[in-house]
């Protein structure tokens, strides 16, 4: 298909793609821990032999990107370069080095009757997985499914479809030199968004849906799927630092938290400032800020300890600004930060600075988000820094995934029971 054709019958193109998927998933199941990683393997190499031909596919996209009204953030994350391209195929070779999450026994059991039971990890089946903008995600995610044995069908937004199709091209070809479907990797190359509501029916093909991107484009995706959906809608991020808080380590986790990557969603777009340090704190630490272009939005309190602070509405403290803008609230106590947090998080990640034991288990036991994080920047709540490997995304949601989403995360569980004629009575 080319880059501007669209299906004549958009609900006849989605469940022909999923079908193939489900065929493929069904295959990839049994596939070997080899066959996967020589996949893996083969994607990197071809990644690194046709990075030409892949980075001018790029350039035809970050030309057009302007058209599409894209901001120069935004452009930033559409392009590739020969660095992000060697990091993408490293990437890959990363995950292959992984263990295989497939066929792991959870747990086991004889009975009293002679019955062997075992908790073993399956592969969920098919993804749908949905996103904006950057291409380096398509091999991201492309890779973490099919090691963790799961075909995916990827949705990637218009603006970046020339570089999609060519990374595609060099993922599909990887899979026909390990002998495993073509149609584990399969690419929606329609950018009629209507497509994505199509293939959001397709429950009896599609395992799990997972949306990246922008608050509205999860909102539609949740509203209108009709499978299990993994996904956080926003990262409102808290960094609270006690009265106990050693002032230059809170220092150092607050700026980092903030100014490290202020477009990303475990960012810290809030600090609440126990009353009895903030008289010291506040004073260095936004000092710090300003030096970085932090616009900082104050409660009445904290304001005349702000040089250069404007006073905050109760919106900015439900507000994930994705940018240099901080918001700032004095607390009296641990129990009133933990109230402020689990009234305006979102329940991604959040932080105390603390030196205080007992401070630190009322926070860690008192908020309830995927990540809770003591002493250190909001910015590890990411699937590499926990140790997990790549991942394809954060969830905040309890079922059936929290926090980073890796390889075990892309799995379900069945039960294997291995009898010698018991019969039940």
């Amino acid at each position: 298909m080319s880059s501007t054709a669209t299906p004549v019958n958009l609900a006849s193109y989605a469940s022909e793609v999923a079908t193939a998927a489900q065929a493929a998933s069904r295959a990839l199941a049994t596939a070997t821990g080899e066959q996967k990683n020589g996949w893996l393997g083969r994607s990197a190499e071809l990644l690194r032999k046709k990075s030409a031909e892949i980075l001018a596919a790029n350039a035809i996209d970050v030309a057009a990107a302007p058209g599409f009204g894209l901001s120069a953030a935004a452009i930033d994350r559409l392009k590739l370069t020969p660095a992000r391209l060697a990091s993408a195929a490293s990437a890959l070779e990363q995950i292959a080095a992984l263990p295989d999450p497939v066929g792991e026994v959870i747990e086991g059991s004889v009975r009293p009757n002679g019955l062997a039971v075992t908790r073993v990890r399956v592969p969920l089946g098919v993804v749908f997985f949905i996103y904006e903008s950057r291409p380096n995600v398509t091999v991201d995610a492309a890779g973490i499914c099919v090691k963790s044995g799961n075909a995916v069908i990827l949705r990637g937004g218009k603006e970046a479809l020339h570089s999609n199709q060519a990374l595609h091209g060099v993922l599909r070809e990887a899979l026909e030199a390990v002998d495993l479907p073509g149609a584990c990797v399969q690419l929606v190359e329609t950018t009629d968004r209507a497509a994505v509501g199509h293939f959001l029916k397709l429950h009896d093909r599609i395992s799990v849906t997972i949306p990246r991107g922008g608050k509205s484009l999860i909102e539609r995706v949740v509203a209108e799927a009709t499978m299990p959906v993994i996904k956080h809608y926003d990262g409102i991020c808290h960094v609270y630092v006690d009265r106990s808080a050693d002032v230059e380590m809170a220092r150092e986790i607050v700026v980092n938290s903030k100014c490290q990557r202020p477009g990303v969603c475990n960012a810290a777009e809030c600090l609440l400032v126990h009353r009895e340090i903030a008289a010291e704190f506040l004073p260095l630490v936004t000092r710090d800020l300003r030096s970085r272009g932090v616009e900082l939005r104050c409660c009445e309190r904290s304001l005349p300890l702000v040089a250069g602070g404007r006073a905050a509405s109760e919106l900015d403290f439900h507000t994930e600004f994705l940018d240099l803008i901080l918001a700032i609230r004095i607390v009296d106590d641990v129990g009133q930060a933990i109230n402020h947090i689990e009234t305006h998080s979102s329940h991604h990640t959040d932080a105390i600075v603390t030196s205080d034991l007992t401070s630190a288990g009322r926070f860690t036991s008192g908020v309830d988000s995927a990540a809770v994080i003591v002493n250190a920047s909001t910015r590890f709540n990411d699937g590499g820094e926990f140790g997990l490997g790549a991942e394809i995304g954060i969830s905040t949601d309890k079922f059936h995934a929290r926090g980073p989403c890796g390889l075990r995360e892309l799995t379900s569980y069945k039960y294997i029971v291995q009898g010698s004629g018991q019969v039940r009575s």
